[in-house]
C-alpha cells in the first residue's frame, strides 16, 4: 500500500468507519467513562495502547503460528489472552505511576478486556488481510478515533449537565440521543471520499 492509501485508511478508521460511532463497538467505557473529561481522555489514551498493542500482537501470533500450523479456529481465544494480558499490565502500570487516573478509570479499566471494540480491531486486521504496515496504521487510528470521539462526547456532555434538560432525558436518556446525532453527523464523513 501506497503512503496515500496509509492515509486513506487512517482518515477512514478514524471518522468513517469510528469504531463507535459506525461500528458500534465499545459503547460501555463510551457511555460510562465520558462523563469526565479526564476520565474520557484518560480511558482513551489507554484503549489506544491496548488496540494498538494487540492487534499487533495478535497479527504476529496468527501469521508466525497459527496459519502455520493450521490454528486459525484458536485465533479469537488468543485474542481474548493477548488482549486481557495487555490490559493487566497497563493496569499495574497505572495504578503505580498514576494513581488518580487508575480510581478515576474505576470499573472501566479491566472492562477494557471485554471492550469488544479491541477483540472487533484484532479480528479486523486479519479479516482485511492487512501487512504489518497496514495493522499498525488501522489499529493505531481506530483507537485514535475512539479517543477523538470519546472526547468530543465528554465536552458535550459536560455542557448537556449544566442545561435544562427534562427529568425523563436526563442521564443515558440524553447521552443516547446526543450519541446518534453525533453518529448522524460523522456518517456525513464518507461522503467526502466520494
Amino acid at each position: 500500500m501506497t503512503f496515500g492509501g496509509l492515509i486513506v485508511l487512517a482518515f477512514n478508521a478514524i471518522l468513517i468507519q469510528n469504531v463507535i460511532l459506525n461500528q458500534f463497538l465499545g459503547t460501555c467505557p463510551f457511555l460510562g467513562v465520558s462523563g469526565k473529561r479526564q476520565s474520557a481522555v484518560g480511558m482513551g489514551f489507554a484503549v489506544i495502547v491496548v488496540i494498538t498493542l494487540s492487534s499487533l500482537v495478535s497479527w504476529g501470533l496468527y501469521y508466525a503460528i497459527l496459519k502455520p500450523l493450521g490454528m486459525t479456529y484458536m485465533s479469537t481465544l488468543v485474542y481474548i489472552l493477548v488482549i486481557a494480558a495487555l490490559v493487566q499490565i497497563i493496569e499495574m502500570f497505572l495504578k503505580k505511576v498514576i494513581p488518580s487516573l487508575y480510581r478515576a478509570l474505576g470499573i472501566y479499566l479491566p472492562l477494557i478486556t471485554t471492550n469488544c471494540a479491541v477483540l472487533g480491531t484484532a479480528k479486523t486486521v486479519i479479516a482485511r488481510k492487512f501487512n504489518f504496515l497496514e495493522t499498525l496504521v488501522y489499529s493505531f487510528s481506530i483507537a485514535v478515533g475512539f479517543l477523538f470521539v470519546i472526547y468530543i462526547f465528554s465536552t458535550l456532555r459536560s455542557k448537556i449537565a449544566r442545561g435544562d434538560i427534562p427529568k425523563a432525558f436526563q442521564g443515558i436518556p440524553i447521552a443516547l440521543i446526543t450519541a446518534g446525532i453525533l453518529a448522524m453527523i460523522f456518517a456525513k464523513f464518507g461522503q467526502l471520499i466520494i
